[in-house]
């Protein structure tokens, strides 16, 4: 009997080698070549590419009208932000994230939404009919106008859509998916490659939106080919931290509108909550100012957040430790450098220890002269002012850059009952804000000055 042929793909790229290897020739990622069976020839050549022997025809872009993108809000606020303003008439959303994340839940309260204005369709393929009513109803939601089939076929959910005319599809989840002309399992490489390409090429010529769901790894990436994010219009990611309620969604990828947003959510009983001012959660609820505590604004997309940065300086051994969580370790060896050459405050016998709270991760510069003051806050033994932030770039030559937005920043702030700012010169306004006294400064050694005199 003849050995049925393989080849092997790898499950981050989606690249395929004749033989196995232990590095993907293609992204360079180690184990990630999997067997996979040779389909069966489609029919001789000239039939299989029949279809390029017919033209199309062209326009040009200059004559071609422009329209506006027709959104459908899912009436979920925070939701709404991250996507641009809602879900795109035609487009394709992936929404991924760990198990027990919430992004079920997330979909399904967006159906609800969803289906006041539009037919609505929920496939799922990992619970049954039954077991998506019991937890409709544990959010307490109606489902009446929602439309729900269990089903991991591809070619059995597109013969629905097609009879359903709907105008929202929910995929959960896009790994269950297979097709029959594929002789590979549900969430393999070519699987999830083809059904992800036969909804997108669906929601294009109907103008349908769909929103899949995807899993994650456990390196907090997209379970699939890297083709599964180049297919979709966007990408969205959940993420917290374990043993909290609260979840943070985030765009890697979107065709309508931007990436830097940030959507916060609490996870109750009830379902998925928008957080309407997300800086509480970010900042700790201490009785009295504590050392190494300081607060400074960050910006995510066009929201100012109040995140509290906490340092811990403590006597080291041979090899002094330096750790961060939810900031850049090798941005903290510079600062930890900028100390010492410009401000005369040296850690190089000490462990360093800072810490973002609430899980939250900041990547934008203006952390570094928060960062600084919490350090100095930690090695002197002696806390901030109450109601006291900061913001702010800082080079190596030790100065103090103005950070985008500070206006805003300021107000966020302000209206949030602080009192004290530390800020680069080029950061005051000209008009002073109602209840804030704002210090600008320069240079570093300025900066670590004004603390002495609090």
């Amino acid at each position: 009997m003849a050995k049925d042929k393989s080849h092997y793909e790898c499950s981050s790229c989606g690249a395929s080698a004749a033989k196995w290897a232990g590095q993907c020739p293609g992204c360079g990622e180690w184990n990630t070549l999997t067997e996979v069976a040779d389909q069966p020839d489609a029919g001789p050549q000239k039939n299989r590419f029949s279809a390029l022997n017919k033209a199309r025809p062209v326009e040009t872009l200059s004559d071609i009208e422009e329209q506006d993108c027709v959104r459908a809000p899912t009436g979920i606020e925070e939701f709404d932000r991250v996507l641009g303003g809602g879900l795109v008439q035609g487009g394709v959303a992936l929404l991924a994230g760990d198990p027990g994340i919430g992004k079920s839940t997330l979909m399904l309260q967006a159906s609800e939404a969803l289906s006041r204005d539009m037919k609505v369709l929920y496939v799922s393929g990992e619970e049954s009919t039954a077991q998506i009513k019991l937890r409709a109803a544990r959010l307490g939601l109606s489902g009446q106008r929602i439309r729900v089939m269990s089903e991991i076929c591809l070619e059995t959910v597109l013969a629905t859509l097609a009879k359903e005319q709907s105008g929202f599809v929910a995929i959960d989840s896009i790994q269950t998916m297979y097709s029959s002309a594929l002789t590979s399992a549900p969430g393999s490489v070519s699987q999830v490659r083809e059904c992800a390409a036969h909804l997108t090429r669906y929601a294009k010529m109907t103008g349908t939106s769909v929103l899949l769901i995807g899993h994650s790894t456990k390196d907090q990436s997209i379970a699939g080919p890297r083709t599964l994010e180049h297919v979709v219009d966007v990408v969205a990611f959940m993420a917290g931290e374990p043993g909290s309620a609260y979840r943070l969604l985030r765009a890697s990828k979107n065709r309508f509108g931007s990436t830097n947003e940030v959507g916060v959510f609490a996870l109750l009983d009830t379902g998925m909550k928008c957080v309407s001012n997300p800086s509480a959660i970010f900042l700790s609820m201490h009785k009295a100012p504590a050392p190494g505590s300081c607060v400074m604004v960050t910006m995510e997309g066009t929201r100012p957040l109040l995140v509290e940065v906490q340092a811990l300086v403590d006597t080291g051994g041979p090899s002094p430790r330096r750790l961060s969580v939810g900031l850049e370790r090798d941005r903290l060896a510079m600062l930890l450098a900028v100390m010492h050459k410009h401000a005369d405050l040296t850690t190089a016998d000490q462990d360093v220890f800072v810490n973002a709270v609430g899980g939250v991760r900041i990547t934008e510069p203006a952390a570094d002269l928060a960062v600084m003051m919490a350090i100095q806050s930690s090695l002197r033994g002696k806390a901030l002012p109450k109601g006291m932030f900061a913001f702010g770039e800082v080079g190596l030559s030790g100065e103090v850059r103005p950070a985008p937005r500070g206006q805003e920043r300021l107000r966020e702030a302000a209206k949030l009952g602080f009192s004290i700012a530390v800020t680069p010169q080029a950061n005051v306004p000209k008009v002073s804000i109602e209840g804030l006294q704002i210090h600008g400064v320069d240079r570093v050694e300025e900066a670590m000055d004004l603390i002495r005199t609090f």
